[in-house]
């Protein structure tokens, strides 16, 4: 097969395929004879089928499959030779769209391919980590929001008005249309007012009531309630407090530890410290990354495809719309034109991302099954019930695996280079870290 080049310009290269006919029907001819000792045909034993006839009969049905195999080798060689890397799919088209039977067949396959990308010399880097301690202040806080999470109830003093936050016990029945209805009456209910366990407006009205106090609470079921015979019906529930509570923290004890599956408060406190310094640490890697990523993106500069660029650019912009427009879930929006900003945010990317791959790829960095199990676990966490089905959807999705495999990679890589860096340690305060934190969204 004949291929000329017809473009080379930066990165973008295109080349003109020609199959003559003569290669083709060599080909159709080559596919028919490994058939041939398969194929059965009236009058003729197996195997024994002249190839006119053969020819006559499947001859068509063969030649796409044939040109397609030969254009696709032919692409194969090529990339082979040149030890081009497509950024994208390679455009390929035919360019004589009258072509017949007995024709040369002409290709077009246009590319950008992906630039050579200058090492990097880690030891250069000097990046410096910061590390936080969880001292006794901060697991002392850590306590209070569990003793606070963990809370009890006690008796208001008699006479008290229910407030927003209070626990009452109530006894109710529900009706609708004057009948009680099945499923609407309760007795010695713990309610804590303002959860919003119970139908919109029903909780709002027993705020300020007292003990032994009654009360006709009227509320209509949303549309969308779950039992259809009470959606959008009106309801009056008579409601009769028994008793109202207020919050109290739980005591910070053994007691309180154990219910946290901890033997002793010790033992939590240990607990909870590693928990804030392993909260620390990841928080004080993404500073680590995003230092050594700016100093990676200064140290190199090389001519990036325009294909990945305008992608990305692209995605970035879509991405910015619905995070300013989160009520429009929709993708009717038409199309959102990237500013400069975004240009020059999908040229960092594509470039780091280019880098990144490239210093992989060289290190051998792979991501393991075993990892990508995991990855793949932790996101069905989010989907309760559904976990065996998402995991299977996984499975099967390439796209997919590729999201999840990604960012695994590329930590990985970020491991690397860090390991052949300069890093400096350097212990700062909670707050330090977390302001540090803050400003990588504002940059």
């Amino acid at each position: 097969m004949q291929v000329n080049e017809t473009l080379n310009e930066g990165l973008k290269r295109a080349y003109e395929l020609i199959l003559t006919a003569e290669e083709l029907d060599a080909k159709v001819n080559e596919k028919l004879v490994e058939a041939r000792p398969e194929i059965e045909m009236k009058g003729f034993r197996k195997g024994k089928v002249p190839m006119p006839l053969l020819k006559k009969q499947f001859g068509q049905r063969v030649l796409g499959e044939s040109m397609q195999e030969a254009i696709d080798a032919a692409m194969n060689e090529h990339f082979e030779k040149t030890g081009d890397r497509p950024a994208l799919q390679p455009q390929v088209k035919m360019t004589n769209d009258d072509w017949k039977e007995g024709d040369d067949v002409s290709v077009e396959m246009s590319y950008e391919k992906l630039p050579e990308v200058p090492e990097i010399d880690a030891s250069k880097l000097s990046l410096e980590k910061l590390v936080v301690k969880a001292d006794d202040a901060a697991v002392d806080e850590a306590l209070a929001q569990l003793a606070e999470n963990a809370q009890d109830f006690k008796d208001r003093r008699k006479g008290s008005k229910a407030k927003e936050g209070d626990q009452i016990v109530i006894d109710f029945v529900g009706k609708v249309d004057g009948e009680a209805f099945e499923g609407g009456s309760a007795e010695d209910y713990p309610l804590q007012l303002g959860s919003g366990s119970f139908i919109p407006g029903f909780e709002d009205q027993l705020i300020g009531l007292k003990v032994e106090e009654e009360k006709a609470v009227e509320v209509t079921f949303p549309e969308e309630y779950g039992a259809e015979h009470l959606a959008g019906k009106a309801a009056v529930f008579d409601v009769t407090v028994k008793a109202v509570k207020e919050p109290v923290a739980a005591e910070i004890d053994d007691e309180l530890a154990k219910k946290f599956g901890a033997e002793d408060l010790e033992s939590l406190k240990g607990q909870i410290r590693e928990r804030l310094e392993a909260e620390y640490t990841g928080a004080a890697r993404q500073v680590l990354k995003r230092a050594m990523l700016d100093a990676l993106d200064k140290e190199v500069s090389f001519e990036l495809p325009p294909s990945l660029v305008e992608a990305e650019a692209k995605q970035i912009a879509h991405q910015l719309y619905h995070e300013e427009h989160p009520d429009d879930h929709g993708h009717n929006h038409g199309e959102i034109e990237p500013t400069d900003e975004h240009n020059k945010l999908a040229e960092r990317r594509v470039r780091l991302g280019l880098l990144l791959a490239e210093i992989g790829q060289k290190a051998e960095i792979e991501v393991t099954d075993q990892e990508m199990t995991q990855a793949i676990m932790m996101q069905a966490r989010q989907y309760p019930g559904q976990e065996r089905a998402f995991f299977d959807f996984v499975r099967q999705n390439a796209q997919m695996q590729q999201q999840l495999r990604a960012p695994i990679f590329e930590d990985k890589v970020i491991d690397h280079i860090a390991a052949g860096a300069t890093v400096t340690e350097k212990e700062v305060s909670k707050d330090d870290l977390m302001k540090a934190v803050e400003a990588l969204d504002e940059e």
